[in-house]
């Protein structure tokens, strides 16, 4: 599927225009198995691959999640433009995602939280508090959240910036369950539901969706999904 949009430069413009052509799949005696040669002419003629983390998504307006971060997702990452990453494992960083993090002056925030299986999780209230405080600074975004798979730990913290953002339970849980899916934890959920926002009420949330740019992100978002 080939996707291009066409709008207006102005700030009033609403109006986009969507082209989708639909390519017919090729038979089988057609089909080229695509390897790591088929990768590596690519990037001989010039082109550089951006490959975005296991279960990466646009949470808000600066706000990214996703898995944890290979050497192969680095590109990417720099084409977003980060400032910080909130990384929520206790593990300590690997010396290559250290080396990314510095080389694009990229601030990282680590939040130790263990990855423990029901019925033995526990989510650290205070923990999830502080990394909330950063999250929802604008001098830190873009920023990228990120555990080792993008489902609970991230899924929390998302979680509880949406309850902040007056989202109804049950949307908090169809997004979180969107990215845990059978993995989903009942425990995790609960706390989410517990979890007391009232001590950040009185923080503006001035990157809450507001701009036509992080609008087209979620509508492209949207048709990949779809």
């Amino acid at each position: 599927m080939i996707m291009k949009t066409e709008g207006g430069g102005g700030d009033g413009d609403m109006c986009r225009t969507i082209e989708i052509a639909v390519i017919e799949p090729p038979s089988p005696s057609t089909m080229k198995m695509v390897t790591a040669n088929s990768f590596s002419d690519d990037l001989d003629a010039g082109e550089e691959l951006f490959i975005p983390p296991l279960n990466f998504s646009m949470v808000d307006n600066g706000i990214f999640r996703s898995g944890f971060p290979e050497t192969a997702n680095f590109s990417f990452l720099e084409s977003i433009g980060l400032r910080s990453i909130i990384y929520l494992c206790p593990e300590p960083y690997p010396d290559a995602n250290m080396e990314f993090v510095k080389a694009n002056g990229i601030q990282l925030f680590q939040f130790g939280i263990e990855g423990c299986k029901e019925p033995f999780v526990n989510i650290p209230d205070n923990t999830i508090r502080e990394a909330l405080k950063v999250l929802l600074d604008v001098n830190n975004h873009p920023v990228l959240i990120h555990c080792k798979r993008g489902k609970h730990r991230t899924g929390c913290l998302v979680g509880c910036l949406r309850k902040l953002q007056l989202w109804c339970l049950s949307s908090i849980f169809d997004e979180y369950q969107r990215f845990a899916a059978a993995k989903a934890r009942v425990s995790d959920q609960r706390f989410m539901e517990l979890f007391d926002v009232s001590t950040f009420k009185h923080l503006p949330l001035t990157f809450a969706c507001s701009n036509s740019k992080s609008e087209d992100i979620l509508f492209f978002e949207e048709v990949i999904i779809a």
